[in-house]
């Protein structure tokens, strides 16, 4: 038996992939909706697989914090010092921002998260779902 948890969220940011054929090539914006599923095999003392308030604080501040109201570019992208100077960047240095890549991320900022408040032994991240349009999206999972 498994216990899982939903957080979602929602976010405005825009990127760039400069690397695709096509019009994404272009500085666009999405608005953006991740559920991230934690799970694990029993409950703790409490009954609970996570502390959510503690959880979804950090998460939701981590995404507001980073990626709400900015753009999402590659390490490589010429853009980003200039898009810097007058705004929010963020840069993924591994990868350039596709959804999937975003949903990789969310992932592993997650876990990173998700070891730092109170949860059940085993607690794990096991899933992100995130979308960039109501017919584009990606899932991440562990």
């Amino acid at each position: 038996m498994m216990h899982e948890i939903t957080v979602r969220h929602t976010f405005e940011a825009a990127h760039r992939l400069p690397h695709l054929p096509g019009k994404c090539t272009s500085l666009h914006g999405h608005s953006w909706s991740v559920v991230v599923t934690v799970a694990a095999p029993a409950l703790d003392e409490r009954g609970m697989v996570v502390e959510f308030g503690a959880f979804k604080t950090l998460l939701r501040g981590w995404i507001d914090d980073r990626l709400d109201h900015g753009a999402m570019l590659g390490g490589d992208d010429p853009l980003a010092a200039m898009l810097g100077e007058h705004g929010r960047v963020f840069s993924m240095p591994r990868w350039w921002p596709t959804v999937e890549s975003v949903a990789r991320l969310l992932g592993e900022v997650a876990s990173e998260l998700l070891a730092t408040v109170p949860r059940a032994p085993q607690a794990r991240v096991i899933r992100v779902d995130l979308t960039e349009t109501a017919a584009n999206g990606a899932s991440w999972v562990a």
